[in-house]
């Protein structure tokens, strides 16, 4: 009686298990990314399925696109196009162009405030920051910084952006409150990019000719830290840090070293250099997946796009995209 009472038991349960498989209330909902990547050459996006690893469309924009972002808030994507001297309103779900946001003369990074409704970007020729608003799409006020403004960084609570000056060697620190410059940090030659940590207390800032990235206190406007690569084999000439990506658990830096075609992993607990790593030809941007296990990098010269395995610590895909991609942002969709 004992063993037909089990087998009963498993019967049932194996029937319970099949309803719950097939059943749609009870299936579990699915979730994807995807990497959005800009193509200077193309004027297109190549759309990565990160499930796949492939390149399932590409959408036409303006020209030379460089800097992407996302507005979660409206599932929306701006696009610098620099050559046609707009940032594009891309609508994610029908992925076409609905609309335009006035730059001024070629807009090449963008940031995106908190509250979803002010995008800032730079305007490297005519060294000044544009401050846009978005449902208006009309210009608040634009910023006179330094020569060439770059690299653009907003902190978590909105209180400051940053914009780095590729000339004048300067990070620009601007209250978000009145538009106005409060503080300007000298830092090494042609500054790139810019990233907050997520407690907003310090900021990491690349210098692409000074081949160094330093480590600044938000509060005091003062470098703490400052970062020298050395690649066995690779003149130090080559080594060119472009692109910043922080890991949200606070422990590693990444940084894009452009044509030494190497990133470089920082251990931020130990604030020191853990390794390098070789992905394709001038890697430029980097963007972390949701759950930080891949990095994705963009590679101008070789035109693919490396990912990298962060618990391995190493290149396991290259994927090929368009000529000469730049930017790189990835969209969390779920399905």
């Amino acid at each position: 009686m004992k063993i037909k009472t089990r087998n009963k038991i498993h019967r049932l349960l194996g029937i319970i298990a099949s309803l719950l498989v097939m059943s749609p209330t009870f299936v579990a909902a699915t979730s994807t990314e995807y990497a959005y990547v800009t193509n200077e050459k193309d004027d297109n996006i190549s759309v990565i399925d990160l499930d796949t690893q492939q390149v399932i469309k590409e959408i036409s924009v303006g020209q030379r696109p460089r800097g992407i972002i996302f507005n979660d808030q409206q599932s929306l994507a701006y696009i610098c196009a620099s050559d046609s001297d707009r940032i594009q309103i891309l609508d994610l779900d029908t992925e076409e162009i609905i609309g335009e946001l006035p730059s001024g003369e070629d807009p090449e990074t963008i940031a995106l405030h908190p509250n979803g409704k002010i995008i800032y970007t730079s305007n490297e020729d005519d060294a000044i920051l544009t401050v846009i608003d978005i449902e208006s799409s009309l210009v608040i006020t634009q910023i006179d910084v330094g020569v060439e403004p770059e690299g653009l960084a907003v902190s978590s609570n909105g209180e400051i952006v940053v914009v780095t000056s590729e000339t004048t060697n300067m990070v620009h620190w601007i209250d978000t409150k009145t538009n106005k410059i409060i503080a300007n940090t000298l830092v090494g030659a042609r500054p790139r990019s810019a990233q907050f940590t997520q407690d907003n207390k310090l900021l990491w800032v690349s210098s692409e000719i000074g081949g160094s990235v330093v480590v600044i206190d938000v509060d005091s406007k003062k470098i703490v830290k400052e970062f020298n690569f050395k690649i066995h084999g690779i003149h130090r000439d080559r080594v060119q840090p472009v692109g910043i990506e922080l890991s949200h658990d606070g422990h590693y830096a990444f940084v894009a070293l452009g044509p030494a075609n190497h990133v470089a992993v920082i251990n931020r607990q130990t604030m020191a250099i853990e390794k390098y790593l070789l992905v394709g030809r001038r890697v430029w941007q980097l963007a972390l997946t949701e759950d930080q296990t891949k990095l994705l990098t963009t590679n101008g010269i070789s035109g693919d796009v490396s990912i990298i395995d962060i618990a391995k610590m190493k290149v396991i895909k290259s994927i090929k995209v368009g000529r000469f991609p730049w930017g790189i942002a990835i969209k969390h969709a779920k399905n």
